[in-house]
């Protein structure tokens, strides 16, 4: 790779060096650290940023050593190179690559110097066992092909740094708690090892009495939805069935799917234990236990259901992953699986830092007002969520959004029925609907993926569901935004949120900051020294 402006010092031989040896800081290593092509210039042909370089293998032009890398994999893949169809690396997913392997049977050789170093720069943290090094690329998992064109059409250029760790992890049969931000990847990264796996035993599953070889186990109907839909997308062309087993939903029809023989179950604790208790379902070959959303499903009325579901299995592989995990939901963990091994990417129950937090202190009175302003103002950013604290508050929030503000707005909740449901977010999905007023309901797992903007209305009850409200704003590292009403109403949080907006760096307004309710900062004394009195 030469410098694309014929004034680059930087010789080829330095550009092909491992950059764990050093390279020249002349060279972009990564395409978020290159600047946009202007209109008389070369561009990237994997991201269309300014083409600063030639690729000595192929003459194409590119901008940084990553784009360098992912042209390499397509070529060595025979998949086609065009600017058009790639997405741009999320800004926060930040891969650190070596130079292509020449040998790609298997994942590339780190030693465990270099290991180390790639975990440290993308802030991987694993505990409770030795697992092994993160991949690269998905071409180095030794993934199926089928597979591999698939995650391709998906739009995974390359892997996500929760997905470098533990998809490579989990193909290797190690049980994982995994916590990584809301939007990292975690859907794909548990999905793309179940699909591997089921596609590899498939010979061995080939009846007309085919059993179900993976279950995963998701808190709401919407999310079980979801996953399914990744599942299906992944698994496309292989041999690869999936059954959704939720309520709102007839149970003859998912009943008849799974006895047709399915690969995949995922479902909802209640529904499933309704089908196991009422039917003679066959889990004796089922390999694989994911949990999403685990502390949601370990910490509320689910444990019970999912403890019960857990036991009707044979020591299955465990795959677990929350935004947020606690201390207890660990314990529990390793109750499951004595050899479970914990990875958890970035700082652990915070915000994605794509998300941008703006608090605003209002008394509750004037709450509906400060939201008809901001919904009128340039600061509205649609697609946007509204999060409520009740069912009935959405009903006529949403309402009144529509008749005051003159914005479409629909609510959604829990008593509403399935078919209005899919109805009310295929129209929010599409553009129809400009507002959505939602329950906690959307505060998990959901990829809203149009969405950058979340307004907390009414704060949640606890600090971990806040951080997966704000996360839905972000999806793979794209920019967001969170406003989130508070007010002395909502004193049990308001420590931790003070907290959670210093860590994020947003602004702390001076209501919020002197609050009574603020103890942490009050008490803590660090800034103030005891006043001296004279006798």
């Amino acid at each position: 790779m030469e410098g694309g402006n014929g004034n680059d010092p930087c010789e080829s031989s330095v550009l092909q060096k491992d950059i764990y040896q050093g390279i020249d800081d002349d060279v972009k290593l990564n395409s978020k650290d290159q600047r946009d092509a202007l209109a008389d210039e070369p561009k990237c042909v994997i991201c269309g940023r300014y083409g600063e370089y030639v690729c000595d293998e192929t003459d194409d032009d590119i901008c940084s050593l990553e784009c360098k890398q992912t042209l390499l994999l397509r070529v060595a893949n025979s998949l086609p190179v065009c600017s058009s169809s790639t997405q741009r690396l999320p800004a926060t997913d930040e891969c650190f690559y070596v130079r292509d392997s020449v040998d790609r049977s298997g994942p590339p050789s780190l030693t465990c110097d270099q290991a180390e170093l790639l975990r440290n720069k993308l802030e991987i943290h694993v505990k409770g066992g030795v697992i092994p090094a993160p991949v690269l690329a998905f071409s180095s998992c030794g993934l199926p092909q089928k597979l591999l064109q698939n995650i391709e059409t998906a739009g995974y250029v390359m892997p996500t740094p929760v997905q470098m760790q533990v998809i490579p992890a989990a193909l290797d049969g190690r049980s994982l708690l995994v916590s990584a931000d809301t939007g990292s990847g975690k859907t794909a990264s548990f999905l793309i090892p179940i699909i591997s796996l089921c596609a590899k035993l498939y010979p061995n599953n080939n009846s007309n009495l085919r059993k179900p070889l993976a279950v995963v186990l998701t808190p709401t109907r919407e999310l079980g939805i979801q996953v399914e839909d990744q599942a299906k997308l992944l698994g496309k062309g292989l041999p690869f069935k999936t059954a959704l087993v939720v309520g709102g939903d007839p149970i003859a029809r998912q009943l008849y799917r799974i006895q047709q023989g399915v690969e995949l179950i995922i479902g909802t604790p209640g529904r499933l234990i309704d089908i196991l208790t009422k039917q003679d379902i066959e889990l004796s070959d089922v390999k694989i236990f994911g949990l999403d959303e685990v502390d949601c499903m370990l910490q509320r009325g689910f444990r019970d259901q999912v403890m019960q579901i857990f036991r009707a299995l044979s020591q299955p592989q465990l795959l677990m992953y929350s935004a947020t995990i606690s201390q207890d939901v660990e314990k529990i963990a390793s109750c499951m699986a004595t050899d479970i091994v914990t990875v958890s990417i970035g700082k652990p129950n915070r915000p994605s830092k794509a998300v941008k937090q703006l608090a605003i202190w209002v008394e509750s009175k004037q709450k509906k007002q400060k939201l008809f302003d901001i919904l009128r103002s340039k600061h509205f950013r649609p697609p946007a969520v509204v999060y409520v604290g009740s069912r009935a508050g959405a009903d006529l929030l949403s309402d009144a959004i529509t008749a005051t503000a003159g914005i479409k707005a629909l609510s959604i909740h829990g008593t509403k029925s399935m078919k209005e449901r899919r109805e009310i977010m295929r129209m929010f999905l599409v553009g129809e609907v400009s507002v959505v007023v939602s329950t906690g309901i959307l505060g998990r797992g959901i990829d809203l993926l149009a969405v950058r903007q979340v307004i907390v209305f009414d704060m949640p009850n606890s600090i971990k569901e806040y951080v997966h409200q704000i996360g839905r704003a972000s999806r793979l590292g794209e920019e967001g935004n969170a406003i989130v009403f508070v007010n002395d109403e909502d004193k049990k949080l308001i420590p931790e949120l003070v907290d959670i907006l210093k860590s994020s760096g947003a602004v702390i307004p001076r209501e919020l900051g002197n609050s009574r309710y603020n103890v942490v900062s009050l008490s803590s004394g660090k800034n103030f020294k005891k006043r001296k009195y004279g006798g």
